[in-house]
């Protein structure tokens, strides 16, 4: 009986354990995913104010129903936990409230957003920089290009995943990398930035596109790596 015991009281307090690291897990991934859509895109449609960098007050969103449970000591962890460096907190200059932003990714417009226009003959103007997506967009992507669709930039990072000056910019599952010749496209007076977590954005050209004609080279990430045809 003593030894059925110990052995239910072992069973409660690991089953216990993981159960609340799951929870918590989800919990920041959830938060996380509901900063995202709040600060990138949905924060007018909320009813939250934004400034025009972008920051919307933390007392606002603690607020509102869909952060209903959370706290500030939540935000704080998640901002600080973000391997990506997706968001950014800071103190309002006026009245030094906590006020948070999403670095990049927006849909909304930002007309303040903190980001460092690349110059061609400034030593942050990267040779190349490359796109992840996946393998079944590649047929499109070869003949229409990249196109930044509903957001404001197409989305660029330095190097892939796992390089040593890559925080953002690409997700570690694509398939796909494509690479671009940025001083070639800057020539042609496409711009770009550098956002404050290091991803390489820009707006593409008139429509919105990255054309192919700038495309170095294209290569297949998963299962094994070969680069493919650009035409």
């Amino acid at each position: 009986m003593e030894r059925d015991v110990r052995e239910s009281g072992r069973r409660g307090r690991g089953g216990g354990k993981r159960r609340g690291n799951r929870d918590g897990e989800d919990r920041d991934v959830r938060l996380s995913k509901s900063l995202s859509y709040a600060l990138r895109h949905g924060a007018a449609q909320m009813g939250l104010n934004m400034t025009s960098g972008g920051f919307v007050m933390v007392d606002d969103i603690l607020s509102h129903h869909q952060f209903r449970g959370f706290s500030l000591e939540d935000i704080e962890k998640v901002v600080a936990s973000n391997d990506k460096q997706r968001f950014k907190l800071s103190r309002h200059p006026d009245n030094g409230k906590l006020q948070i932003r999403a670095n990049q990714g927006h849909s909304l417009q930002v007309a303040d957003l903190d980001l460092r226009e690349v110059r061609p003959d400034a030593p942050d103007c990267p040779r190349e920089a490359v796109h992840g997506s996946y393998l079944q967009h590649w047929p499109s992507i070869r003949t229409q290009g990249l196109d930044r669709m509903a957001r404001t930039h197409i989305h660029l990072a330095p190097g892939l995943p796992g390089a040593e000056e890559v925080i953002s910019g690409m997700r570690p599952n694509c398939t796909l990398a494509v690479y671009i010749d940025v001083p070639k496209a800057l020539a042609d007076g496409v711009r770009f930035f550098w956002s404050s977590n290091g991803v390489l954005l820009t707006p593409g050209n008139a429509e919105g596109k990255l054309p192919s004609l700038y495309f170095t080279r294209a290569v297949r990430l998963k299962p094994t790596s070969c680069e493919l045809p650009l035409v």
